[in-house]
């Protein structure tokens, strides 16, 4: 295998290479591309892995956050980027006023003495008045502002609980020094709490000697009466995004005093609360109660079943306990409050006293799982579960002449599919990306048969490479468009969605929530047809269930036996086996930059997009895409970017950071990111352009809601692709490689990829070894009972 020789040689910014030559990972252990390895104790990684200094994005927890990336809590020792400015700054800002008349040199002077003493008042207002923005604090109270703002901005992930300990990471490199950025006062957001509230709530964390730049989040979290809230139970503060237990044990142990104890009934009740909401960041949406014990206990909660209880007691989260059909499975204790349960009530009727027993007796040998969930994940996944249900019983059986004819005119897997949607109200579509032909062609039949069938992507990219196989874009809507009613059919007098078919395209990426409402928004005898790659990475919401549900095998399953073509599609489908195999590239579709450290992968990176690629390959920089595993660190996504924008589109950023023809990623949600550019900024906020059209970011969402997009995390990337994408693997950011994450991310490239390679052998031993992190559902147990298991 080659390698690119000009890559290897040479470090030195401003010198760029001269050409790009094909290559291949391969297998030796001296081989300067990835290859097989030797089997090590890695531990799958999040996109942001300890020790990697990364985190992942406000959308993905949030980027997130990936159960192997964003959603999950990943490592939150990323000091650096803690002390960023985490306020946007103003996008009010005036262009520069290129065509303005010449101001004269007496008006020159006479403006900026007036500038002047404008500043000179200001800082004297600031001196009377109260603590702006934190700057002037210090200790916990600066640490917990700190906190809270770095996890709302994206910086910082949420905290980790339940990640498996990991080897110690290498010493990363050091970090460029980030220009400073001015710290304007945050606006309002457009439904903030009343200013009473908010004064009231500052007075409380005043008396705590917490930061009183906080009060607006406590009061929006906790809302009308949040000041007496707060005091009587100061643990209301772990609400808040970004606080960790021990810093509201500080703040409470500021206002209770003595009173403030391991074991108050408050602390171990929010605790727990806290525990189930970083699990469902995690990708969870119930956890063990075993698992839940553990975690109290590590926080010093003395009594983790008390906790529970005291937990259940108050509504604020669900038990449940189902069945287990696995054999040598052991049951465990329930806790004493009222349990939901997926088991089948006891047979009831007269002189049935005995059988009675008898199966209360059988039901209690029966071993069953415990788990404890909070009611938003559980409800969702129980209202899944039921409207699946639901459609697959509610499709007439009746074989149709006209869908066994499309079927015969079709071939393979492809003719599969349209004979399984025939007689089935759900069926499972698995496949990489030349399979979307095949639900494609099950659309055009379904319409030619006179039914309403649309189909539904997780990207607008994924909706543009599925309309161009239709040749229409008409019955083609992305999934928060269909959901939100921006696109699509609508939807008839009783609510649900007027339509007859349902394709679902990126079904990997559906978490319980999003799910459980297209599920809930079909009429009675429609159609549902999921249809996905189950190697990529899951949804960055709490469930798995695409997974789930090909676990549960109630449904038919069609695997598309259409193989993605060329090298790359040979390349992405050995990892998806576990195999990190050698391919031949004879026009340059896989290049392999070996690297030493993060510096030279951040220099390597703007290299390539910048000349090599549009030189040899001839794909503009606006058609390369740069996928990293995570937001922080020397060869993080704020780096790279920061150094693609210098080279590409070098500008002050004054719109918050963002000047016009920036690349952005723009989060309207958590868990979706779309890709965009910069058009330009007013009072309204930071105007972009994006394949779902125009959209202006109002000015207090531009810093949580976009970022600069020349580089991703996979979580950003999945559902996308490019004609060129460049992968970069810094040695610090090893530990946070999955096979997951690889395959995701070796996928995006339409034409050609590029590795930017310094993990050594941690590459072949993540695809080998590191599989995708458990999630904990219910929905295949829910399933069970309700569904019966497809023949």
């Amino acid at each position: 295998m080659s390698t690119e020789p000009e890559t290897t040689e040479s470090a030195e910014p401003g010198k760029p290479e001269d050409a790009v030559r094909s290559g291949t990972p391969t297998g030796g252990p001296d081989a300067d591309g990835p290859g097989a390895g030797e089997p090590d104790a890695d531990e799958p990684g999040a996109e942001d892995a300890p020790g990697t200094n990364q985190s992942p994005d406000p959308a993905d927890t949030t980027d997130s956050p990936d159960p192997a990336d964003t959603t999950e809590p990943a490592d939150t020792t990323d000091s650096t980027d803690t002390t960023d400015s985490t306020q946007p700054a103003d996008t009010t800002e005036p262009a520069a006023a290129e065509g303005s008349p010449q101001l004269s040199e007496a008006e020159a002077e006479l403006l900026a003495q007036k500038l002047e003493r404008e500043r000179i008042e200001q800082r004297k207002a600031e001196k009377k008045g109260p603590i702006a923005s934190g700057t002037k604090l210090s200790g916990p109270a600066a640490d917990l502002l700190a906190a809270v703002r770095a996890v709302e901005s994206g910086e910082k992930p949420v905290a980790a609980v339940f990640d498996e300990p990991r080897p110690a990471p290498r010493r990363p490199a050091p970090e460029p020094v980030r220009r400073p950025q001015p710290v304007p006062a945050a606006p309002a957001a457009p439904d903030s709490p009343a200013p009473q509230t908010v004064d009231g709530v500052r007075r409380v964390l005043a008396a705590g000697s917490a930061p009183e730049a906080l009060a607006p989040q406590v009061a929006a979290v906790l809302g009308e009466g949040a000041e007496e809230l707060l005091r009587e139970d100061p643990w209301q503060l772990l609400r808040v995004t970004g606080v960790r237990p021990e810093q509201a044990d500080g703040f409470a142990r500021a206002l209770l005093g003595a009173e403030c104890r391991p074991d108050d009934e408050r602390r171990t009740r929010a605790v727990t609360v806290w525990l189930l909401e970083q699990a469902a960041l995690a990708g969870h949406t119930a956890l063990e109660l075993s698992a839940l014990a553990t975690a109290l206990a590590r926080q010093g909660v003395p009594d983790a079943d008390a906790a529970v209880q005291s937990t259940l007691a108050e509504g604020e989260a669900l038990v449940f306990q189902d069945a287990l059909d696995e054999p040598g499975a052991r049951p465990g204790p329930a806790p004493s409050a009222p349990a939901a349960s997926s088991a089948p009530p006891a047979a009831a009727g007269d002189g049935a006293d005995d059988a009675e027993g008898e199966q209360e007796e059988a039901e209690e040998e029966r071993p069953v799982r415990v788990l404890v969930g909070l009611e938003r994940y559980a409800l969702a996944e129980e209202s899944l579960a039921d409207g699946l249900a639901r459609i697959v019983n509610s499709l007439s059986k009746e074989p149709s002449s006209e869908w066994e004819a499309a079927a015969a005119a079709a071939s393979g897997s492809t003719a599969e599919l349209i004979r399984a949607a025939a007689g089935h109200g759900l069926v499972l579509h698995t496949g990489g990306e030349a399979s979307r032909a095949e639900p494609a062609a099950l659309l055009t039949v379904a319409r030619g048969l006179g039914l309403r069938a649309v189909a539904a992507c997780h990207t607008p990219d994924g909706r543009r490479r599925f309309a161009a196989l239709l040749g229409a874009e008409d019955p083609v809507v992305t999934v928060a468009g269909l959901l939100a009613g921006t696109e699509g059919p609508g939807r008839d007098a009783e609510g649900a969605l007027d339509l007859d078919v349902l394709v679902v395209l990126d079904a990997p990426q559906l978490d319980v929530e999003g799910a459980a409402m297209i599920v809930e928004s079909l009429p009675d005898g429609a159609r549902l047809v999921l249809s996905g790659d189950p190697a990529v990475l899951w949804s960055a919401g709490p469930g798995r269930v695409f997974a789930d549900l090909l676990a549960a095998r109630t449904c038919p399953q069609v695997a598309s036996r259409t193989p993605d073509p060329g090298p790359l599609g040979e390349l992405v489908s050995g990892v998806g086996i576990g195999e990190l195999n050698q391919v031949d590239a004879p026009g340059k579709e896989v290049v392999i930059v070996p690297v030493r450290d993060a510096g030279e992968a951040v220099h390597r990176t703007v290299q390539l997009v910048a000349d090599s690629v549009p030189r040899a390959l001839g794909v503009p920089p606006e058609d390369t895409v740069v996928i990293t595993p995570g937001h922080g660190g020397a060869a993080g996504t704020r780096v790279l970017n920061a150094a693609l924008k210098e080279r590409l589109n070098p500008g002050p950023g004054r719109f918050g950071g963002f000047d016009p023809g920036d690349r952005v990623a723009y989060s309207p949600a958590p868990g979706r990111t779309v890709p965009g550019q910069v058009v330009g900024a007013d009072a309204e906020g930071l105007h972009l352009s994006s394949a779902d059209g125009a959209v202006v970011v109002p000015k207090e969402r531009v810093e949580q809601a976009v970022r600069h997009g020349w580089a991703l995390t996979a979580h950003q990337a999945v559902g996308s692709r490019w004609p060129a994408a460049v992968v970069v693997l810094p040695g610090d950011a090893a530990q946070a490689l999955s096979r997951p994450w690889v395959y995701t991310a070796f996928g995006r490239g339409e034409r050609h990829l590029s590795v930017v390679h310094g993990v050594e052998q941690a590459l072949p031993r993540a695809v080998a070894e590191v599989t995708a992190k458990p999630r904990t559902t219910r929905l295949p147990v829910l399933l069970r009972s309700q569904v019966p298991a497809a023949q």
